[in-house]
């Protein structure tokens, strides 16, 4: 209650410079679209973001390369798919050209594309006959810039082009659909030369008219202007009789959008708006989401607001914020589902407070008395993950007419906020967000370091900053970052640092109060711009200290790989081992689930088919313990899965509420927990806890203590090293041929079952030469049990070759004893520093409270 004072208090004082967004409930605007959060190379390889994170942001199309085409060295559109369409993917939007290797295509004629485009239509009509229809075809991109950029004298020349690209697919597969005619930016004129063309032509007996319209919004002026355009050509389709198509804007936004909550909501809003697919630019590298993905299955601060999008269901209702069409200002969208009584707002993108002002909430949906449940999601940096986002303010309040009105704080431009509003049932909701604090970087106090402008407004190609400005030339003894900080009550906080480390991993000396404290370990990253966040934790008493970053330990030595910008730090106080909760309105509902809303509170009722899907994020590998609360009609079992895999054992036992618990390992980041039941039950909901004493159950070893073989080799780390190498050491030259192996012996007790291999690995493969993006590349490990199965892992670019991460592969393990043996026979295996060992469950509990 005391947090809900404080919060309000700040908004009352700040109610008069608010920025106004009207939502009403009323006024439907048509079905939730969920096209908004497609992204261009999203995805590289299979597991490559991994199936949670794709899963959890939803997004209904992917646009990738062409079949074996060159262009990168990954997100080949037949090897991505299966992923993709069990994640609840709709549609592959296939980059046709991409089967060329430069950037802008090399030209070597019709004759030679008609080849290719023969070659990649025949295999995909032959690789997936049952779900071809699921890949759309992109004969030409961004032709107003490639091939066909003067139009004067090239027009004529691209309609007959267009014509032999079309007949040439559809004589392969005649019901293919076309997609174009896809141009770097909205243009008219050119747009309806084409289109009266094609809609007089025919291209294999039909039209030569695409069956999907796309273009691309990549300036900060399309947050303005996108409207417009969208407009103009449903006019422009009116006017020559065509249409109306369907729209995929296949790339937009810019470097500075991605990641940022606060900048993101502004584009999901206009595509939402407008009932359009839309797909993120690739600006950085192929594989993470159009970088919200962290790592390979952490989340960051605006994948929460994909998932927050991706869950909205129902009708979306008309909004109106203070400046529509204005590039970096407050937007909004919202929807209503009667069939479970749920309202949802999503908001963010501007500096002042926000005022919602709600009407039309229907009291058959919504009852006399509504809970407001507020959630909050910042900027987490690209590779700084992002837990569920807290709980900033919850209130219980009787609608007057319909109208309700709820105010937002201010002062996190990148920040976005969700609205829920259910009726009141139950207990109260309460807030739940832990004291916290935040400092820029170049408002501390600097020594032998300088602050440095990265004005993301004037030039949007940047990559974000927060407050757009950063602290560098961290590159002498005496460098120093230092600040103060105020802290309520004596205890353990976290201190999380964002920071750029440009492609080599490295070090910082934390001083409280004028001692060293401990050394900062930075996880290498992709430039000095392209921040991560590092975390530490800090036991600090009540009132005023001082805390500082410095390049070394003492004045006289840099710690290795010192020069690391730094952006910003938050503070936050921990209370405890980690948790999280989610109620049943954090649930997916599918195969007839339903929600009611009576007695204790909201549930998801299951039975046969229906199931409840939540998205749970963890900080670590490790032990945590999941209880499912609910109510029964009778005895019978829960049917749970995470990630897909069954955790056995857990039942109702009797009538009545109840709970049960699994003590499971938890990869970091996110985990779908999928949840079905017997007839009658009623799940009200799941809670995570972190049960760091359990992991004592799993198995390590160092990877330079294991067997090895072939040309597998143990190499020492060079002091002069900011590697995050555990023992000093690891190994490399695994794979690229049969007997090049490293081997884990089973210890006593591993017997035959379900367990979890985490392999600490280090890959910085890459190919070179493309003009923007960085084109990595994954690596495998084939972990084959003796007498047993092989179960291939894929591991992801992680910067440099001695900055390792944690990945985890699922195993089920046959035999009593069987060694692990770790290799790959046909390419290169990751470097590999230390490997750990873990039981999927170590424990079920039905009597749980």
């Amino acid at each position: 209650m005391h947090r809900q004072r404080s919060l309000r208090r700040t908004q009352d004082s700040a109610a008069t410079a608010a920025d106004v967004v009207a939502v009403d409930f009323a006024q439907r605007t048509g079905p939730v679209h969920g096209g908004a959060t497609g992204m261009l190379y999203g995805l590289s390889d299979p597991g490559v973001p991994g199936d949670p994170l794709v899963a959890g942001a939803r997004p209904r199309t992917v646009a990738q390369k062409a079949p074996d085409g060159d262009q990168h060295p990954n997100g080949d559109a037949l090897r991505i798919a299966d992923g993709f369409f069990a994640a609840g993917g709709e549609e592959i939007v296939v980059y046709m050209q991409d089967a060329y290797s430069n950037w802008p295509y090399e030209n070597l004629g019709i004759d030679d594309y008609l080849a290719k485009v023969g070659a990649m239509v025949r295999k995909v009509v032959t690789e997936r006959p049952q779900d071809k229809r699921k890949f759309v075809w992109v004969p030409f991109n961004e032709p107003d810039f490639i091939w066909y950029e003067d139009w004067s004298t090239m027009k004529q020349k691209f309609f007959g082009d267009w014509k032999a690209v079309v007949e040439r697919i559809r004589s392969i597969d005649p019901g293919a659909r076309i997609v174009g005619p896809n141009e770097a930016c909205y243009n008219p004129g050119r747009l309806r030369d084409f289109l009266t063309w094609a809609r007089d032509a025919t291209c294999g007996a039909r039209s030569c008219l695409p069956d999907i319209m796309a273009w691309h919004e990549l300036s900060r002026d399309s947050l303005a202007a996108y409207r417009d355009h969208y407009e103009n050509y449903r006019q422009m389709e009116r006017d020559l009789g065509v249409g109306p198509l369907p729209i995929t804007i296949d790339e937009y936004g810019n470097r500075r959008d991605m990641s940022v909550p606060g900048q993101m909501i502004q584009w999901i809003t206009m595509f939402e708006d407008t009932k359009v697919d839309a797909d993120m630019a690739f600006w950085t590298y192929a594989g993470n989401l159009s970088d919200h993905a962290v790592r390979t299955r952490q989340a960051n601060g605006a994948w929460w607001l994909l998932k927050w999008y991706a869950d909205l269901t129902g009708q979306t209702v008309r909004v109106t914020p203070p400046q529509p069409g204005v590039p970096d200002t407050v937007q909004a969208l919202a929807a209503v589902d009667p069939s479970v009584r749920r309202g949802t707002v999503l908001v963010g993108g501007g500096a002042a407070p926000v005022r919602l002002d709600v009407s039309g909430l229907d009291p058959a949906i919504f009852g006399k008395q509504v809970d407001v449940v507020v959630s909050r999601t910042t900027w987490t940096g690209y590779e700084g993950d992002a837990l569920q986002p807290p709980v900033v303010a919850a209130t219980r309040t009787t609608l007057s007419g319909g109208t309700l009105r709820v105010d937002l704080p201010g002062g996190d431009v990148m920040a976005a906020y969700r609205v829920v509003i259910v009726p009141a049932i139950g207990g109260a909701p309460a807030a739940g967000a832990p004291w916290s604090v935040s400092v820029e970087a170049e408002s501390a106090t600097l020594t032998s370091a300088q602050a440095y402008d990265q004005d993301t407004t004037a030039d949007p190609q940047l990559y974000a900053t927060s407050g757009k400005r950063d602290v560098g030339s961290m590159n002498r003894a005496g460098s120093a970052v230092t600040f103060p900080v105020t802290v309520p009550r004596d205890g353990r906080y976290r201190l999380g640092v964002f920071q750029g480390a440009n492609k080599a991993p490295g070090r910082h000396a934390l001083f409280v109060d004028g001692a060293l404290d401990q050394i900062v370990q930075y996880s290498a990253g992709l430039g000095w711009t392209y921040r991560g966040r590092t975390d530490v934790e800090v036991e600090l008493t009540a009132g005023v200290h001082e805390l500082s970053l410095r390049a070394g330990a003492d004045e006289t030595a840099l710690l290795p790989g010192s020069d690391v910008t730094l952006d910003k730090f938050d503070l936050t106080e921990l209370t405890g081992p980690e948790r999280a909760a989610y109620p049943a309105d954090e649930a997916r509902l599918s195969g007839g689930a339903g929600m009611t809303r009576e007695g204790r509170g909201a549930a998801v009722t299951l039975g046969g088919g229906a199931r409840a899907t939540f998205f749970a994020a963890v900080s670590e590998d490790g032990y945590y313990d999941l209880t499912f609360s609910y109510e029964a009609a009778g005895a019978g079992g829960l049917d749970v899965r995470v990630d897909g895999r069954r955790i056995a054992g857990l039942r109702a036992v009797r009538p009545g509420e109840a709970a049960s618990r699994a003590r499971v390992y938890l990869p970091a980041g996110v985990s779908v927990v999928e949840v079905g039941g017997p007839a009658g039950l009623r799940l009200r909901g799941l809670t995570t806890v972190r049960a760091e004493e359990a992991d004592a159950a799993v198995h390590r070893i160092e990877a330079e203590h294991a067997q090895r073989a072939g040309t597998a080799r143990v190499v020492a780390v060079p002091a002069t090293s900011g590697s995050n190498a555990s023992g000093g050491a690891y190994v490399s030259d695994l794979g690229d041929g049969a007997g090049n192996t490293l081997t884990l012996t089973r210890p006593a007790g591993f017997g035959p079952g379900k367990y979890v291999l985490v392999a600490h690995y280090a890959n910085a493969d890459r190919n070179t030469g493309h003009p923007y993006n960085t084109d990595v590349i994954s690596r495998f490990l084939d972990i084959t049990e003796t007498g047993g199965a092989t179960t291939r892992g894929v591991f992801r670019h992680s910067y440099a070759w001695d900055n390792f991460w944690s990945q985890a592969t699922p195993l089920t393990l046959m035999t009593a004893s069987g060694a692990l043996v770790l290799g790959n026979a046909t390419g290169q295996a990751p470097n590999l520093d230390r490997l750990e060992l873990a039981r999927l469950v170590l424990e079920v509990d039905n009597t749980a409270k």
